[in-house]
């Protein structure tokens, strides 16, 4: 409720403050109100659709013949100030849906029509300030004056009410605090982020590209974004083996009878891909359980047997709508590093820390902080409130075990069970989706798993979905940004670029290249008749951890000099010297791993 919302009977009240998530909500829920209200005056044409706050900002839709640039963003901005200053009062007024229809239709803004009529109760609410009235629930601020620091940061196509059937509308964004402040160091960092994005470095790096004639939201990998992949999952199956996990791989394709016994086709066809084969419909699999449990199948298992812990580096599709495809981060096919745990219900807890553990350590390996979300039924699912229960009280146990904080995340479960999402936070302090664990009874049940007990009678095992980085796309987007580009050196698609000063080096430097190759260096050579300092920026740029530098000195003492590519130089050192250097660099990560 807004602060001048009457009290007519006792209640308890609790203040949202300025420094709260719900109070930022509210602010830039009004500033979205009041840049819409100065569009409206600057362009009378225009109609407006809806305009939320979200994370880090709000931005309001417009259906506008014209087309909206960076460029009008000053002039909204003066007259978004003008309102501001005018210390216009939010009010708020209950009216029944009839009266709010011919509000609107009066106005001509069709689109709140159409969520009116979509609205089920009979009392909607609506907000007014100076001349602009828009359909709302808000709440907002008292007035408009209580706006300090604002800016409009983009502008953005979309398509009404997400639907790619239905009219492009025009999305400008912005953002909002309480603090001028903020505000700046928010700017800066949208700054940054640019200068970090994975689109603009991956280009710029050759290791990925997208293509409209190979389709949107497909990754075409080049030779270093295919080295760096590679290496990610070369880690991840050592990792896996290491763990007791067995390497598995399913098809692409599954009939379609399959995704109805799971539930998938009911709960998920959505974001799936169908095809049909000699008069048999087939799905292509957005998930990698279904295999994984056919496996388990394939004979009788005993108690003895579990846990089994069956691992795929899973190539998925799923149909995201084109709107939402972003990079790395949103594509339509992707690979997860996916595992299903098949386990006893007493084997529960502990196989829930032994992924806590591996997911614990893997952000550690890549310098990643993280929060854990714990997230409970949805309205729609499958199973039993029993084994519902069951599940996450086992979730919130193995945290509390761990005194791992966590918050819950209300209805947002998979259909057939309970999770716990772990957000990493990177260096810009962003947080992305990595790790989850599922806790599945249902589909076992479904899929008629059991083992053989002590007992010698069948019995129903649990399943656990989890996955340590998610996506591998994503994942490296994130790695991208995170470390601008310049990845340790472990992790680099080129570790290290020989770099001669003359042509008569060029013999011994062929030499030098051979061995660190045999070495298993990722090893890159520029012989080129070009200045040094040239190839070295140039080297800085596709930001190469080593450039060493060969001329008469290192030739004749059989040596290299090293040079970071921060600028630092390092003493010409023996080439094996230097082989143990890179060696150690590499391994010191990986003394944190638990043995």
């Amino acid at each position: 409720m807004d602060l001048n919302f009457s009290l007519e009977s006792d209640c308890k009240l609790e203040a949202i403050t300025s420094e709260s998530e719900e109070g930022l909500e509210i602010l830039r829920h009004s500033t979205a109100h009041i840049m819409a209200q100065a569009v409206k005056q600057l362009f009378p044409h225009v109609k407006i659709a809806i305009g939320p706050p979200i994370e880090n900002g709000f931005y309001y839709d417009f259906d506008y013949q014209g087309t909206f640039t960076p460029e009008d963003f000053p002039k909204i901005e003066a007259k978004m100030q003008e309102i501001i200053d005018d210390d216009q009062a939010f009010e708020r007024k209950e009216l029944s849906k009839s009266e709010a229809l011919e509000i609107f239709q009066k106005l001509g803004e069709d689109y709140k029509v159409e969520l009116i009529n979509d609205i089920p109760d009979e009392v909607v609410s609506i907000y007014r300030n100076g001349d602009f009235v828009d359909l709302c629930r808000g709440p907002h601020l008292a007035s408009t004056k209580k706006v300090k620091a604002f800016k409009l940061i983009g502008v953005a196509g979309a398509y009404w009410r997400g639907d790619e059937t239905r009219k492009m509308l025009q999305r400008i964004y912005g953002t909002a605090f309480f603090d001028p402040e903020r505000l700046k160091t928010h700017l800066e960092r949208l700054e940054e982020a640019k200068r970090r994005d994975h689109r603009r470095l991956g280009k710029e790096l050759e290791l990925f590209s997208f293509s409209e004639e190979a389709g949107p939201g497909l990754v075409i990998y080049h030779p270093k974004g295919a080295i760096l992949r590679n290496i990610i999952e070369d880690f991840e199956k050592r990792e896996h083996l290491r763990r007791g996990y067995q390497i598995v791989m399913g098809p692409q394709l599954l009939k379609l009878d399959l995704w109805k016994k799971s539930g998938h086709l009911e709960h998920y066809t959505e974001f799936m891909y169908f095809t049909e084969i000699e008069g048999e419909r087939y799905g292509i699999k957005p998930m990698n359980c279904l295999a994984h449990m056919l496996i388990y199948k394939s004979k009788i298992r005993s108690y003895r047997d579990l846990p089994l812990r069956y691992f795929e580096l899973g190539k998925v599709h799923r149909h995201e709508k084109s709107g939402v495809l972003h990079g790395l981060m949103r594509v339509r096919e992707f690979t997860q590093d996916d595992a299903h745990i098949i386990c006893m219900p007493e084997q529960l807890e502990s196989e829930i820390k032994g992924v806590i553990d591996f997911v614990r350590d893997v952000m550690g390996i890549f310098g990643f902080d993280y929060e854990v979300e714990v997230s409970t039924r949805p309205e729609k699912s499958i199973g039993t409130d029993e084994d519902w229960e069951k599940a996450t009280q086992a979730l919130f146990s193995s945290l509390n075990d761990y005194q791992m904080p966590f918050t819950i995340n209300q209805g947002e479960g998979a259909f057939y069970g309970p999770k716990i999402d772990i957000k990493l936070k990177d260096v810009l302090d962003r947080r992305w989706q990595c790790a989850t664990i599922q806790c599945d009874f249902t589909l076992p049940e479904r899929f008629d798993l059991n083992y053989i007990g002590k007992d010698g009678q069948k019995h129903r095992p649990v399943m656990l979905h989890r996955v340590i980085i998610g996506a591998i796309e994503r994942f490296l987007g994130v790695l991208i940004e995170h470390y601008r580009g310049a990845f340790p050196t472990w992790l680099a698609p080129v570790q290290m670029i020989i770099l001669t000063v003359t042509e008569r080096n060029d013999l011994y430097a062929t030499r030098v290249y051979e061995i660190l190759l045999n070495e298993g260096f990722r090893v890159e050579r520029d012989f080129r008749h070009e200045k040094l300092g040239l190839k070295i920026r140039e080297a800085q740029i596709q930001k190469i951890p080593y450039m060493l530098v060969i001329g008469d000195k290192e030739e004749r003492e059989g040596g290299v000099s090293p040079r970071r590519r921060d600028g630092r130089n390092l003493r010409l050192m023996r080439l094996h010297d230097f082989i143990r250097l890179v060696k150690d660099e590499c391994q010191e990560p990986f003394k944190k791993l638990r043995r």
